[in-house]
């Protein structure tokens, strides 16, 4: 799930009733960078760059749109045939003053979603 970082506080106060904060968990290590806990058996990542609709509740409160994708939800598909292509350009052939260099990595892989239905949108406001 997909959260603003505002709701952090709000998490927290989960504690015990379902919530673990991503240091409390067994491995540490395991989790991903923005992860901050898990419900259940929903990971919790939070972003500043979740979105957030300020005042649009009937009360004037900030509806937060917190994203669930289940793991069926999306897949990652390699296509035959195609290798990864690693690009390099010396600055000599980047420009007259030779100041940049290219690096650049190219490579065929598609995601689709598989099931969008596994794909849900939570609204909450505080």
């Amino acid at each position: 799930m997909l959260s603003s970082t505002e709701l952090q506080p709000d998490f927290d106060a989960l504690t015990g009733s379902g919530f673990l904060a991503q240091w409390n968990y067994p491995t540490p290590k395991d989790a991903l960078p923005s992860e901050y806990g898990s419900v259940y058996n929903i990971r919790i990542l939070v972003s500043s760059e979740a979105p957030v609709a300020r005042g649009a509740s009937l009360n004037g409160r900030d509806v937060y749109y917190n994203t669930v994708v289940g793991k069926q939800a999306v897949t990652h598909i390699n296509q035959d045939g195609y290798s990864m292509n690693l690009i390099y350009r010396d600055p000599y052939y980047s420009g007259m003053l030779a100041q940049n260099a290219t690096l650049a990595v190219k490579f065929a892989q598609a995601q689709a979603i598989t099931q969008d239905t596994a794909i849900r949108n939570l609204l909450c406001t505080l």
